[in-house]
């Protein structure tokens, strides 16, 4: 017989759980409370302790008296005895502090991942998320359960794809990855209700109408993009509508389904700006006509086509360059545009919000604000002021800015020599 068996008796076993607990916390032990015993109990561990009368039925043992015990019992330390009779003992204090460490290792890689930082709204998605803990308690779990969301909101808005073949195309073929009802699917959509400013969907037509707004299963008709002055090179259809309509002095309304069969295109390889609202559009055909620049307008928050169109031109060499509202969705409609585009800010810095709310006797409140990741001075000085103001204020500034350009086109074009188009700049 083994010496775990001399120890190992039932009348012992709540002694030896109880020091397997208290070992296993990790902190220093120096007595431990056992019980509550029954009158076996008592007498087994009066016998293992040499008392000369019975403890109480939960009495506390000093440590060091029970090693002295259990050593004069069987040769082995207490801590031996406890782990033969009931496995290893653990150290949760350290297995807490290994685990907060994971925890926060998590949520700082989510914080500081490229698609949060991006778009710096999406801080208050990862503060929900934080509160809401881990899945299934499992640091790993929920790490490869964000990078599926991280993927998925890094393509979007999509381009016009059923929801099934955009979860096949992004994660690994699985078609369902993003149905209705899976955890994966709740937190894109929590994602993009936090970035659109919407409330969070709660019906399955909601849903679907968030997911749209994402560009997922977008009508090919009815998405459509806003441009003036769009000359594009080529003999296909797309090219051929846009000059035409450039050369007369009218906008041009693409739809998402020309622009994914354009026929022979190429955009221009200089600026492209971009405005956040259509009435500057118009004021940029009133002021330039047929000599207007390339323009593109979002309509607020671009839809598929605006940001196929966008990414085509700047594939083709165009610098993007763009303006928006100076209220707190303009800032983050203006933090997409530049995430998913590589457009750069356009007079959207601290200075030239100063600058427009100096025209202003009083303004509306900008309302809930987030990081401009491109200045962060810009939302701070938003927050000091508390005035918004509408692209239409600052108009003017910006058709400045387009005739500048243009003059600089003509003398470059010209070399001087041939006075400047027939326009008023």
């Amino acid at each position: 017989m083994t010496d775990r068996h001399r120890l190992d008796l039932p009348e012992l076993r709540p002694l030896w759980s109880a020091v397997h607990d208290r070992l296993s916390t990790g902190r220093p032990v120096s007595r431990v409370r056992v019980g509550p015993l029954d009158d076996a109990g008592r007498e087994a561990l009066a016998d293992l302790l040499g008392l000369d009368r019975l403890p109480g039925a939960e009495p506390t043992i000093p440590l060091a008296g029970l090693e002295t015990a259990v050593v004069d019992a069987c040769g082995r330390p207490v801590r031996e005895v406890v782990t033969a009779i009931l496995g290893p003992i653990h150290d949760r204090a350290a297995e807490r502090e290994h685990q907060a460490g994971q925890r926060d290792a998590l949520w700082g890689w989510l914080a500081g991942h490229e698609v949060v930082a991006a778009q710096p709204v999406l801080a208050e998605w990862v503060g929900h998320l934080r509160a809401g803990g881990l899945v299934d308690g499992s640091p790993a779990r929920t790490r490869g359960l964000l990078s599926a969301a991280l993927t998925v909101l890094a393509a979007l808005p999509a381009d016009g794809e059923p929801l099934p073949v955009l979860a096949a195309r992004l994660l690994d073929g699985d078609s369902h990855a993003l149905d209705d009802g899976t955890r994966l699917s709740a937190l894109v959509l929590r994602a993009l209700a936090v970035q659109y400013g919407t409330d969070l969907p709660d019906s399955a037509e909601t849903r679907r109408a968030l997911w749209s707004r994402a560009g997922v299963a977008d009508a090919e008709l009815s998405a459509t993009v806003l441009a003036v002055g769009l000359r594009p090179e080529g003999e296909g259809p797309v090219a051929g509508i846009s000059r035409i309509c450039a050369g007369a002095g009218h906008p041009v309304s693409l739809t998402l389904a020309q622009l994914r069969s354009p026929g022979e295109f190429t955009g221009p390889a200089g600026p492209v700006h971009i405005t956040e609202n259509p009435s500057v559009l118009a004021l940029a055909l009133r002021r330039f006509g047929s000599h207007c620049p390339p323009l593109v307008c979002t309509s607020g928050w671009p839809n598929t086509a605006v940001l196929h169109l966008l990414r085509r031109l700047a594939d083709d060499g165009a610098s993007l360059h763009y303006h928006g509202d100076f209220d707190g969705e303009g800032i983050r409609i203006a933090a997409h545009v530049l995430a998913k585009t590589g457009a750069v800010p356009w007079r959207m810095a601290a200075s030239d919000y100063r600058s427009a709310v100096d025209r202003l006797p009083t303004g509306p409140d900008p309302g809930r604000l987030t990081p401009a990741p491109w200045d962060p001075a810009l939302t701070e000085a938003m927050a000091e002021l508390r005035t918004a103001v509408v692209e239409e204020v600052v108009a003017d500034v910006l058709l400045d800015d387009l005739a500048e350009g243009i003059r600089g086109q003509a003398g470059r074009r010209n070399d001087g020599s041939q006075g400047r188009p027939n326009v008023r700049l």
